[in-house]
């Protein structure tokens, strides 16, 4: 077991759980705010602080803003449990979306990988750039696209090939987000409240849409 404390997060890992206490702790309700990551009997339980949790939320709002300024379909399904058995992975994002396959789920109120797509955007936050490498648990589970941020700079990485995850320098389901607006945002944020940061990332948004109207 490793443990790892930093004002953003607190992590620890723990070796050879099996996938029944995995199940078990995942399904107890009496763990507010923790997010369990699974990967073949390696289980991290993350704690976050205020940090990771302002951070995630900038991030995810300004995905709704971005998706609702735009009239893009989006259903934002946060830290929900995603797992499949013949896999043995599971994990619960900061944030994450529903958006090329928002239809897909329209109207569930549960999710089953062994039916059901996985989110098409999840949302890491890693502050203190010690967790888990969760990226064969997003690639064994068919996530297209994750983007992280690590208390420096939010990358973008798409699952190409063999589950292999690499670095972009534009989201591929959210092609014209504006990343590096949202990394000024992230970067600025003690500047102004989250509300005003919203602001003016919707305002870039509108401007963006006239731009392109006129082109």
């Amino acid at each position: 077991m490793s443990t790892i404390n930093v004002p953003a997060e607190q992590r620890v890992v723990l070796n050879d759980v099996t996938w029944e206490i995995y199940l078990a702790i995942t399904t107890e309700t009496d763990r507010p705010g923790k997010r369990i990551a699974y990967d073949q009997g390696v289980m991290e339980i993350m704690s976050p602080g205020k940090l990771h949790e302002d951070i995630g939320r900038l991030i995810g709002r300004m995905v709704e803003v971005f998706t609702e300024e735009l009239e893009i379909d989006a259903a934002a399904v946060k830290s929900t449990t995603f797992r499949r058995s013949d896999e043995r992975r599971g994990f619960e994002a900061d944030e994450s979306f529903y958006i090329t396959n928002e239809n897909a789920i329209r109207g569930k109120d549960d999710i089953d990988l062994a039916i059901d797509p996985p989110p098409d955007l999840v949302i890491e936050i890693d502050i203190s750039r010690t967790s888990m490498n969760k990226f064969p648990i997003f690639g064994g589970l068919h996530v297209p696209e994750v983007w992280i941020y690590d208390g420096e700079s939010l990358v973008v990485y798409i699952r190409t090939h063999g589950a292999i995850y690499e670095a972009s320098e534009r989201s591929v389901v959210l092609p014209t987000f504006p990343l590096d607006v949202a990394a000024l945002c992230l970067e600025r944020r003690h500047e102004m409240s989250q509300t005003e940061w919203i602001r003016k990332f919707r305002n870039h948004v509108h401007d963006q849409i006239k731009n392109e109207g006129k082109a």
